[in-house]
């Protein structure tokens, strides 16, 4: 789902993309049906479109048994500014990076944040390869194994994530619309069921963990539509090897405003539409730092499956106003289907504050 919607930046890099890419009246490339998504290609950074982010989620398993959860975002993001100034200084090009674990003994989550303008090796990233940074901070993928580097406050993790297939395709082979106007999409891909390997240290102490994890990898120019408050989103991996991918946007009385997902089953990928997806809240949480109310409990029904969606912990609040200006919920959730557990996976809410809103803040090269 279109996570972040920020202004962004585009350093000299986008004239490779240019002329594949079709732009706008703003400058910035559109996202149009019918583009074929090619691989490894389109594992890069695609730097002529406003926003682009890899996002990855998943469930981790301790030493004794107990579970984690962590969430990497790395966000890409061509600001429209200074463009024609040849000056390293000129803010083109910004990279955003979100790192946490859900951890059930803290109760809430460790968070950190990382924000640093393109040029003098402080950030970056690839358009050849998926390779993204922000100081030591990095998200890549080498030998067909991608790895993930993050170093927060109190906790730092170095984990190493294997495909089991090819790139799941969400929408219209990749083409991904999120409203009933066609402009409002992205291209959009998934990887899931991914082993995890590596070692998470929290208070200064490492331990190797394993474990099953998510990614997506999504680009776009477009901008919320009119009336949308906000999105509910989930990234599941089943028991059995399937997994499912689900979002709707909100208007502001939470009425649905669009909504599809994407099944990958033993006999293939399935797209399903709009009006076989519902999202039903059952329990909710409020926060005690921001007074937001969050359903945390949720059943979803997609097609033919009805599923409930149980928190890890309630407390997972991710508060990213030095980075991305907004404050969401984004967490590990077990999935059920009649009463029983089958999977596990990320649900992630925006706009149960204020409206999801434009904006990239934060210290450059500063820590959150």
């Amino acid at each position: 789902m279109q996570r972040r919607w920020f202004l962004g930046a585009v350093p000299g890099l986008a004239i490779a993309w240019a002329g594949r890419a079709r732009a706008g009246a703003d400058g910035f490339a559109r996202v149009v049906p019918g583009r074929r998504l090619s691989f490894p290609a389109d594992h890069g950074a695609h730097p002529a479109f406003r926003t682009e982010w890899w996002y990855v989620t998943g469930w981790l398993t301790l030493p004794d048994g107990q579970p984690l959860g962590f969430q990497t975002t790395f966000f890409r993001v061509r600001t429209g500014i200074g463009e024609d100034n040849p000056s390293a200084f000129a803010p083109q090009q910004l990279v955003l990076a979100h790192g946490a674990l859900a951890d059930p003994r803290l109760g809430h989550l460790r968070h950190a944040e990382r924000v640093a303008r393109m040029g003098f090796g402080r950030a970056g990233f690839e358009t050849s390869a998926c390779r993204v940074w922000v100081g030591d901070w990095r998200f890549e993928l080498d030998g067909g194994r991608y790895r993930a580097r993050v170093r927060g406050e109190g906790f730092a993790y170095a984990l190493d994530f294997e495909p089991d297939g090819a790139p799941v395709l969400n929408g219209v082979a990749g083409f991904s619309a999120k409203a009933a106007d066609p402009r409002h999409a992205s291209y959009y891909y998934s990887r899931p069921q991914l082993a995890v390997t590596g070692q998470v240290t929290r208070e200064g102490v490492a331990q190797r963990v394993k474990g099953l994890a998510w990614l997506d990898h999504e680009w776009s120019s477009e901008l919320l539509p009119t009336g949308a408050q906000g999105w509910d989103w989930i990234g599941l991996n089943f028991d059995d090897g399937t997994s499912l991918m689900a979002f709707r946007l909100r208007a502001s009385r939470g009425e649905p405003l669009g909504a599809s997902a994407t099944l990958r089953t033993r006999t293939g990928v399935h797209t399903v539409p709009a009006t076989a997806v519902a999202f039903e809240p059952l329990r909710t949480w409020t926060s005690s730092r921001t007074g937001i109310r969050y359903p945390v409990a949720w059943r979803v029904r997609v097609a033919d499956r009805l599923i409930e969606l149980q928190p890890l912990l309630d407390d997972q609040e991710l508060d990213s106003r030095r980075s991305t200006g907004a404050v969401y919920w984004e967490g590990a959730v077990r999935a059920l289907e009649g009463g029983r557990e089958t999977g596990r996976g990320y649900l992630e809410m925006t706009g149960y504050g204020d409206a999801i809103r434009l904006g990239a803040r934060g210290e450059e090269d500063g820590s959150a």
